[in-house]
């Protein structure tokens, strides 16, 4: 990681915007039904709650319906961790990322999104090499500059895993559902080893919540702090099988993406998961991150907001923000769900 590099030339379109487009006409030349038969059969996949040992694309149709399906939710619900990372974490900026497990490549457009004026090089490892072409093609197509360079490279994930020397950021993101409990562990182990900063996200579910969990206690004992989202590099407070962390990100839907799923609203809220770790020398332990992190929607009374937060000491914990507190009243009417709580300019 090196500090902000003010200079280079932002990518023509956002990059949200940019994905679009790359996506746009994926579904040209593919018959209706056998599209709809690939969303199905993945859908069933991403829901499901047995591992694998293989890729879980098979073939282009199948690398086509997971992009128009799944690539959207993916991009949005990475981007939101790694805003919440760069809040975090204001001065990193990746020299070098290493998108594991990167499947086409959302992570990596959501990384470019977060850092447009950077320069990183991008390395996408994936077992299934119909996602790896179609991923390169959608970059080639629309992509900005590191999507465009990027290096897409067939690797198996489990044991044997081998990353890039060198690359500061390792992403884990929509993966791990898809690996047995050993593979799981060593593709963690293998980011631990190399990275600076290793982002894991999974679906916002119960199972991958635990999965997240699993990886942030792998982390934490490879001597990595946590920079989000929680506020502290401890155990998690919630007691399994009670409830589970996770968070939610808005997807505007395009005609492509309504078509593939099905819906008519023009927007769905993804939910995930994650945590964001960092390589921690022994000075930086007590390093303060965020006083609080909110973890469920806050709720608007009349004259109050009930903000339910992750805190450093307590764990979890309710605040109530009355009206007769001003500024900080009408940031907690402002604040998010995942949001650092409170804002840096009422702390």
């Amino acid at each position: 990681m090196h500090t902000p590099d003010t200079g280079g030339t932002a990518p023509a379109l956002p990059v949200r915007d940019a994905l679009r487009t790359a996506l746009a006409g994926l579904l040209d030349g593919l018959p209706p039904r056998q599209a709809v038969q690939a969303v199905d059969r993945l859908i069933a996949n991403y829901r499901g709650t047995t591992p694998t040992d293989a890729p879980v694309l098979r073939d282009r149709a199948d690398a086509v319906a997971y992009a128009a399906y799944r690539m959207p939710a993916t991009f949005e619900a990475v981007r939101s961790a790694l805003a919440a990372f760069r809040a975090a974490e204001p001065d990193r900026v990746p020299a070098a990322h290493v998108d594991l497990g990167g499947g086409t490549g959302a992570a990596s457009w959501a990384v470019a999104d977060a850092w447009p004026a950077g320069k990183h090089t991008t390395t996408v490892l994936d077992w299934a090499e119909p996602a790896l072409g179609l991923g390169r093609e959608l970059a080639v197509r629309s992509g900005p500059a590191p999507l465009r360079d990027a290096r897409w490279q067939r690797q198996a994930l489990g044991a044997g895993t081998a990353l890039p020397e060198g690359c500061d950021l390792v992403t884990l993101c929509y993966v791990l559902g898809e690996l047995t409990e050993p593979a799981r562990h060593a593709v963690v182990d293998a980011a631990a080893a190399t990275a600076e900063v290793v982002l894991v996200v999974e679906p916002g579910t119960p199972e991958g919540y635990l999965r997240v969990i699993a990886a942030r206690d792998r982390l934490i004992g490879a001597g990595f702090r946590i920079a989000a989202p929680c506020p502290h590099s401890r155990a998690c407070p919630i007691e399994p099988g009670s409830d589970w962390c996770h968070f939610a990100a808005r997807v505007n839907r395009s005609s492509l993406h309504r078509q593939v799923k099905g819906g008519s609203l023009p927007y769905e809220d993804e939910k995930f998961s994650y945590v964001a770790a960092v390589r921690s020398a022994a000075h930086e332990d007590a390093q303060p991150g965020p006083r609080a992190r909110v973890v469920r929607r806050p709720q608007l009374r009349k004259g109050q907001v009930l903000l339910d937060l992750c805190l450093p000491e307590q764990g979890l914990g309710r605040e109530t923000v009355t009206k007769r507190r001003g500024a900080l009243y009408r940031a907690a009417r402002d604040t998010e769900w995942g949001a650092a709580w409170p804002p840096p300019d009422q702390d």
